[in-house]
């Protein structure tokens, strides 16, 4: 059996870490004892070592089924710099390519094949695949199998039959994992079942990310909040995210008109002006791109200072997917949302426009109220994230916006009264909008019609705007006094801590406003990064990869603190394996050469005089 000791080895001479985290060693355990396993970790959580230590260890090719193009390109472009033997086969090649990748895969001369599911319903591939040494599968974004994850493919469900049928041709059933940064316990469960795993190992690492700074803000107005916080940022690599393709022109054009390198990408322009918005923001191009949800499944940009959220996105697993892309490089990060009511009824417009089936519709008016209580919580938003995926904690992140408001709470039990009690009086059947327009005291036809302006709460709250009061009722929703019933239509009702309210027996408080204070990052000579950074860009073009297939922003960071001359110092940072000291070393170490020998220079000088 291969050892651990074995696969650190490995780690350390091909990428250039000492050890595993805590999830990748256990996981990673789990592969080589030959255990089917199921992987959950954070976005920028190193899912991919988890399958790329194994699949260099283990004798044969290991198969890695990936969603989307841009994703395979670049994990094998990655590969590729640290002397890894790899290759991907899509729909973007010829036959004859393809048929040269699979005869190399043959050959032996390839450790890992990245295929895209709907290879798997070929008829050619799958015929192929039976003379391939098939030794282990890696199922990326496994989520996408089960109807009720964010990004259903109905090709993930090939993978079962593809296992059968190598074993009815007389292959040994290959040993498989799964990983997803997004799965709920119902969603784990469903791909345990759709991918035929058995009872394979579960690591679930925690989705917490101690290096990004959350923040939801209400009430402000966007599109100046929005070209001030970019403005404020200019040299960091950010993504925003808006809802419609509209919102992505208009944002682009206002930051392009600031004079600010921004770029755009959304599912209305042509695949080639798409690619090009990628690579030039991939290259450091571009610093921000404005995008819909069509943009970053496939993107690995380590070093992503910022995601700000335009509109509230769908639902949580979409949230922590995109917002999960800032600081994957381990650097501290921030995500902000921007939320305002009118993003409930877009995402509800979404809802009732898709032709997704009844019970499929139920489903997602669940998890948009769960997105909607997100933006509502006035408790911490890294644990409200933990707990929407099974994992219970009552520990506070310490840092996002919430956390860090420091702001006095105010006592608000007697609104909280006069909305449980017109609620109840309204015998808990209508929704938010009309129970505002009741505590308003509005006489609308509606009201007038089920005799509501007769009852005592009537007007009750009138100093208050029929919004402040439909935002009340959202934050004592996210704050489990109460619920509102799944559908289209969904109703308010009491949940048994508004009870306790009424009777006196519970203080209700509430902070007025969040502040954003991010986490300080640590304390590394800017002048000397943005040198390394020149010098990363200048490698990189000549290498014809992104700056952070060199090194990463966190590499670079230590390399400034350490300022190594020499090999063996090199080898100390973190991210610098053997293969990437040997193809790109040489020009860092010679600048740390240059500013010792200029240092020793002045130092001399200085005794001299």
């Amino acid at each position: 059996m291969i050892s651990m000791d074995q696969a650190r080895s490995t780690l350390k001479r091909v990428f250039g870490y000492d050890d595993f985290r805590e999830g990748q060693k256990r996981i990673i355990e789990y592969i080589l004892e030959g255990k089917n396993t199921v992987g959950i970790m954070p976005t920028g959580g190193g899912k991919s070592i988890c399958y790329q230590i194994p699949a260099l260890m283990l004798q044969g090719v290991t198969l890695v089924v990936s969603p989307l193009i841009s994703l395979m390109k670049d994990q094998v472009d990655a590969l590729h710099s640290l002397g890894v033997e790899a290759a991907f086969i899509n729909s973007t090649q010829e036959m004859g390519e393809a048929g040269r990748i699979v005869r190399r895969a043959e050959e032996g001369r390839l450790k890992l094949l990245y295929v895209a599911p709907e290879r798997l319903e070929s008829e050619w591939f799958r015929e192929r695949a039976k003379s391939l040494p098939i030794a282990f599968i890696a199922v990326d974004e496994a989520h996408c199998v089960s109807q009720w994850g964010h990004d259903f493919r109905p090709s993930y469900r090939a993978i079962a039959p593809f296992l059968k049928e190598l074993e009815e041709a007389g292959r040994p059933r290959p040993l498989m994992a799964a990983f997803t940064a997004t799965a709920t316990p119902e969603v784990t469960e469903d791909l345990i079942r759709l991918l035929e795993l058995g009872e394979p190992e579960l690591v679930v690492t925690g989705f917490k990310r101690d290096n990004l700074a959350f923040a939801v803000l209400r009430g402000e107005e966007r599109r100046a909040f929005t070209l001030n916080y970019v403005r404020e940022r200019t040299h960091q690599p950010g993504i925003i995210y808006a809802s419609t393709r509209k919102e992505v022109e208009d944002l682009c054009e206002m930051l392009r008109k600031a004079g600010l390198a921004a770029g755009r990408y959304h599912a209305g322009m042509s695949d080639e002006e798409r690619a090009h918005m990628q690579e030039a923001f991939l290259y450091d191009d571009l610093r921000v791109i404005v995008a819909t949800n069509a943009f970053g499944m496939g993107i690995d940009k380590s070093n992503v200072r910022y995601v700000l959220h335009y509109n509230m996105p769908k639902h949580m697993e979409a949230y922590v997917q995109e917002a999960g892309r800032a600081g994957r490089d381990g650097e501290p990060s921030e995500c902000v949302l921007l939320f305002h009511p009118q993003d409930i009824l877009t995402q509800k417009f979404f809802i009732e426009q898709s032709e997704a089936a009844p019970e499929r519709k139920t489903h997602e008016y669940k998890k948009l109220q769960a997105m909607i209580d997100y933006c509502y919580t006035t408790g911490c938003l890294q644990t409200y994230m933990l707990r929407y995926f099974g994992e219970m904690s009552d520990e506070t992140c310490g840092m996002c916006g919430n956390c860090k408001d420091e702001r006095e709470s105010i006592d608000i039990t007697t609104e909280a009264q006069k909305i449980f009690s017109c609620i109840f009086r309204m015998r808990e059947r209508f929704g938010v909008s009309m129970v505002a327009s009741v505590l308003k005291g509005s006489r609308n036809k509606k009201v007038v019609q089920y005799g509501f302006e007769k009852l005592p709460t009537h007007g009750e709250m009138r100093h208050l705007t029929e919004k402040a009061i439909a935002d009340l009722i959202y934050v004592l929703i996210a704050e489990g006094y109460l619920q509102l019933s799944e559908g289209q239509y969904p109703v308010v009702r009491l949940l048994p801590p508004a009870a306790e309210v009424l009777k006196g027996q519970r203080q209700v408080t509430q902070r007025v406003a969040t502040s954003l204070k991010p986490k300080a990052a640590g304390a590394v000579d800017q002048t000397i990064f943005e040198q390394l950074r020149l010098i990363r860009r200048e490698l990189a073009s000549k290498a014809g990869v992104p700056p952070y297939i060199v090194f990463n922003d966190s590499t670079l960071r230590e390399m400034a603190e350490r300022m190594p001359t020499t090999e063996a110092e090199m080898m100390l940072v973190k991210g610098i394996g053997e293969a990437k000291l040997k193809q790109f070393g040489e020009p860092f170490m010679a600048f740390f050469r240059q500013r010792e020998e200029e240092s020793a220079r002045l130092d001399a000088q200085e005794e001299w005089a």
